[in-house]
């Protein structure tokens, strides 16, 4: 489990899964600018939580995105998310997900294999794509999925991309826990001790169910991506006219 981040912060930003939408997170980006330009801030960090690959036209785009913020200085936070660990272990012996799962069905890594240039898989021909993975994706671009946190923590916020299993102390968590929970932290209502924002589960509008926030809106799918900010527990919804509050009970 990675260390704390973080600390005392009055403002901070948050951003869904993006899922390849490179053009979306430009727009995001955007509508964060401005935020910061209404009110004068600009170092309240941005936290994306996680799921940056799959589906979506430009995983590489939105790597490199984030990589060119963070190396230049960028007060950005990004997670990783249970595709981006996919994604990171097919360069290992025995990955999350067998690549022919991956680049199967909804997972969307023939998406993600094709912003680097290699041809959609046709199957049985492992070997060949994993020498393509080795030639065509930039080390830089695996070891930054691979280092990515597990979560940001301010002390009233906890930002991480699945959820944690309710009742465990976050540093006693697996790590497969804050990649892929759903129902047992979906369906618990009990107050977590800090407010939890996630992704990975995606539904139609942002939802505020008072113990927890999820911001995956589908960008994946070709919905919108959303940005948020949070004035200590209190989130309001960027959209191009600015903000709009986001209220506990709001599913």
């Amino acid at each position: 489990m990675n260390g704390r981040l973080g600390g005392d912060l009055m403002r901070i930003y948050a951003i869904g899964d993006i899922h390849g939408q490179l053009e979306m997170l430009r727009e995001a980006h955007d509508r964060i600018a401005l935020d910061r330009a209404r009110t004068g801030d600009q170092t309240a960090p941005v936290v994306h939580l996680g799921d940056l690959v799959d589906r979506g036209p430009d995983s590489r785009g939105v790597i490199e995105f984030l990589m060119d913020g963070v190396a230049a200085g960028a007060p950005w936070v990004v997670i990783k998310g249970n595709h981006d660990q996919i994604f990171a272990s097919q360069f290992d012996e025995f990955p999350v997900s067998p690549l022919s799962s991956w680049c199967s069905g909804s997972m969307g890594g023939s998406e993600t294999l094709q912003s680097y240039g290699i041809s959609p898989p046709i199957w049985p021909s492992g070997p060949r794509i994993r020498r393509a993975m080795a030639d065509n994706v930039p080390v830089a671009h695996r070891e930054f999925i691979e280092h990515l946190p597990l979560f940001h923590e301010t002390t009233e916020i906890l930002f991480v991309h699945a959820g944690i299993r309710p009742g465990l102390d976050l540093y006693d968590q697996i790590e497969e826990d804050p990649l892929w929970i759903r129902r047992e932290f979906l369906e618990d209502p009990r107050d977590h001790g800090t407010l939890v924002v996630h992704g990975h589960t995606p539904v139609r509008e942002p939802e505020h169910h008072g113990n927890r926030i999820n911001l995956d809106t589908g960008a994946g799918y070709g919905r919108p991506l959303t940005a948020a900010v949070f004035e200590h527990r209190k989130c309001s919804i960027l959209e191009p006219e600015g903000r709009r509050p986001l209220e506990p009970g709001t599913v």
